[in-house]
């Protein structure tokens, strides 16, 4: 498998929850399917993982108004499935490794906008956080689990 060779693209994820603790997913433009997932995406040169982080959000969501609670410790990674590799990410990668924060939203909703520059997503709303690895797409599912365990032991 030559694709084995790329290396994992350097990114970043953000849990976002509101005053109930529900989670923040958005449904992506490019899989409109009924999967959803949390905003992420990568990190640019010379970047710091939490600047990423709050430029990644804003640009998918709009949102500026969160509060920090945790920049989780370690890194979370998910390879590609082999039908996209190769296509997304022009190729150059075989999957990603991400930091995750932990975040909650201290806004109004009016300031949830997906029609930015480069709109990602084409719907959002706040779920349970027992039904993320249920709307998630697949091979991204197990990287979920890890992170909804964190996020309930940090609530708890």
């Amino acid at each position: 498998m030559k694709h084995q060779k790329l290396p994992m693209r350097n990114g970043v994820g953000v849990i976002v929850l509101n005053s109930e603790n529900k989670v923040f997913v958005g449904k992506r433009k490019d899989n409109p399917v009924d999967k959803w997932q949390m905003p992420q995406g990568g990190v640019d040169t010379g970047e710091s993982y939490l600047l990423a982080m709050k430029r990644e959000l804003y640009e998918e969501t709009s949102i500026k108004s969160i509060k920090i609670l945790k920049e989780i410790d370690g890194f979370f990674e998910y390879e590609l499935p082999n039908n996209l590799v190769g296509i997304i990410w022009k190729g150059k990668y075989r999957g990603q490794k991400q930091k995750w924060f932990i975040t909650k939203f201290i806004g109004n909703e009016k300031e949830i906008n997906l029609q930015t520059n480069n709109p990602e997503f084409i719907d959002w709303k706040w779920i349970k956080m027992d039904e993320l690895p249920e709307v998630i797409v697949d091979f991204k599912k197990k990287m979920y689990v890890e992170l909804l365990r964190i996020i309930k032991d940090f609530i708890d």
